[in-house]
């Protein structure tokens, strides 16, 4: 009888400094340190509760679209940090013969929003409005996300496929030490928000266990009804209720008329790669797109993995790529989106064209690049793959920590703050300092432009990686170290999501690195060529769960020591 066997990344990224920099060493080198390694298949996800439970619906005859529902379910059940009910996502599939698509589930902006709801009378943005408070919420797509994926694809019925997780609501999860941490740390906002008797305004410490049976009723509901029952049942009813009387302005009819929807990914080459990543309202696809096609004339590999060679030419890559990420990108339901022309070689060539190896591109002096054509930190991914073959990468968010902070406690969880990630005005930036111009400006019933990069990589035909993190606009940036990581040096999946990583977004014009990751020489030879390095202390940068199909077949997974990740699979 098979096993269900697991592997959980290290919590304190502190602890792992050494193994980080052990990464760097060149390809040749032996005893390359290796993730959880299975035969058949595999999830990685930030929680092992989330990943063990998808891997049973696996072993249930279930796909990888039966795993989806389980896995995202069981994340808001014990990551309420982002895993949810009340946010979005994102998902990218591969299936077995080749077949791909991707599902848009993003939240959308009430039909009561509208272009200048965060300013004051003076045109100013009005702060906290967009982030905290009921106002801050777009309508949630999470649950119709997982039931679109799964009616068309999966194979359980989501009775079955809920029935684990609603036991893991009600039996209870334990918390870990860094979750009594982000606990502690929103207490007085939730209670602020939420009023003293909120379920998560109580203290909670490492070692306690929660068990959150108002989730597991809404479960129930949810598997005994369906996608009816939040979008037009009682959940719903709920939900508009206690919105209202905090001011927000969703309604019934916003939920009522709420679908998911299937897009063409975006697909682009890499020297032999053939990477598939989420098309707009995310930039993931093609900002990626654009940062590896501008660095794959060069011979990274002979600069040296976090060379300050190798740092300039990928910074200089991000720099362009974010510049017209701001600019273009925004819901394609609403805005003209130049796809190729932004995934055009010899429009991206023309970007590097101003590359000076010994000198810094100034962010100010660059604007988005001139093309003729007629976006969290707080956010949670995971990776599927089943023994069937079908791949999936999955990335879904509250935006920020715990969303608006506002709790449900009649249904048990949190709702989103993602009208932030609109451009509440042109030039202002967001929580993550991305700056938006008109084309991701507020309208009702528009998505929100995201950073959300779930993506599949192919090599000679075949899968080779399914990978996606969290981090805000740090997604994209990781997202791509992880494919160079792995294609360029040589990485095993764990030495490639495990590595240090960087991060350079246009506007403000700094790298930022991971705490204790810069080498003294490597800042010397960037802060010499005119290069702004963020000096004070940086946060981690992602948080990757990503799988790799080793030549033999076999599955390995790469769950990140930077946060509670875990592979599971059999």
């Amino acid at each position: 009888m098979n096993r269900i066997v697991s592997t959980r990344g290290i919590a304190l990224l502190t602890s792992v400094q050494l193994l980080l920099f052990s990464c760097s060493r060149p390809a040749e080198e032996p005893n390359h340190k290796s993730g959880l390694i299975t035969e058949n298949a595999m999830v990685v996800s930030a929680r092992g509760e989330a990943s063990r439970i998808g891997v049973e619906i696996l072993k249930k005859g279930g796909n990888a679209f039966d795993a989806m529902m389980a896995t995202e379910m069981a994340l808001a059940v014990t990551f309420p940090f982002a895993g949810n009910l009340g946010g979005g996502g994102f998902a990218v599939y591969r299936m077995a013969d080749g077949e791909i698509g991707s599902l848009d589930y993003r939240e959308k902006a009430p039909m009561a929003a509208s272009r200048d709801m965060y300013l004051d009378e003076n045109g100013e943005v009005i702060p906290g409005l967009s982030t905290q408070g009921a106002l801050a919420s777009g309508v949630p797509g999470t649950i119709a996300g997982i039931f679109t994926a799964q009616a068309k694809f999966g194979k359980l019925s989501p009775a079955e496929i809920l029935q684990p997780v609603i036991d893991l609501a009600r039996n209870g999860f334990v918390v870990s030490q860094q979750q009594e941490s982000r606990l502690r740390g929103i207490l007085e906002v939730v209670r602020e928000v939420n009023g003293e008797d909120t379920f998560y305004g109580k203290e909670r410490s490492a070692g306690d266990t929660i068990k959150n049976l108002a989730l597991a009723q809404t479960l129930e509901r949810i598997a005994q009804n369906g996608r009816d029952e939040f979008y037009k049942g009682e959940t719903a009813k709920i939900l508009v209720d206690h919105l209202q009387s905090l001011g927000g302005i969703i309604t019934l009819e916003d939920l009522e008329s709420y679908q998911a929807v299937w897009r063409e990914p975006v697909v682009f080459d890499y020297k032999e790669l053939r990477i598939i990543s989420m098309a707009p309202p995310s930039s993931g696809g093609i900002t990626i797109g654009q940062i590896l096609k501008m660095v794959e004339p060069f011979d990274l590999k002979k600069m040296g993995h976090n060379s300050s060679e190798y740092i300039q030419v990928l910074t200089e890559a991000m720099r362009r790529a974010y510049a017209d990420r701001n600019f273009y990108l925004g819901d394609p339901d609403f805005v003209a989106i130049p796809v190729p022309e932004l995934l055009d070689d010899e429009y991206l060539k023309s970007r590097m064209e101003n590359y000076d190896p010994n000198l810094a591109t100034k962010s100010e002096d660059l604007a988005e690049g001139k093309v003729q054509f007629a976006e969290s930190m707080e956010t949670t991914h995971y990776s599927i793959m089943d023994a069937e073959g079908n791949a999936l990468a999955v990335t879904t968010t509250l935006n920020g920590a715990y969303g608006s902070k506002v709790y449900l406690d009649e249904l048990g969880f949190f709702m989103n703050n993602e009208m932030d990630d609109f451009s509440s005005k042109a030039g202002v930036p967001n929580m993550f300092g991305l700056i938006g111009a008109d084309a991701n400006s507020i309208a009702p019933g528009k998505r929100m432009l995201s950073s959300m990069t779930p993506t599949l990589v192919e090599r000679d035909g075949e899968l080779w990686m399914i990978l996606g993190t969290p981090g805000g606009s740090t997604i994209i940036t990781a997202v791509a170290q992880t494919i160079l990581n792995a294609y360029e040096f040589d990485m095993t999946m764990q030495e490639a999501v495990e590595a240090p990583r960087f991060h350079h977004q246009w506007l403000p014009d700094q790298i930022l690195f991971e705490e204790k990751s810069l080498d003294s020489s490597v800042y010397r030879s960037l802060s010499s060529k005119n290069y702004r390095i963020h000096e004070g202390r940086t946060p981690i940068i992602g948080s990757v769960d990503a799988i790799m199909r080793l030549p033999d077949g076999k599955l390995e997974g790469g769950a990140d020591p930077r946060r509670e990740n875990e592979a599971a699979g059999y």
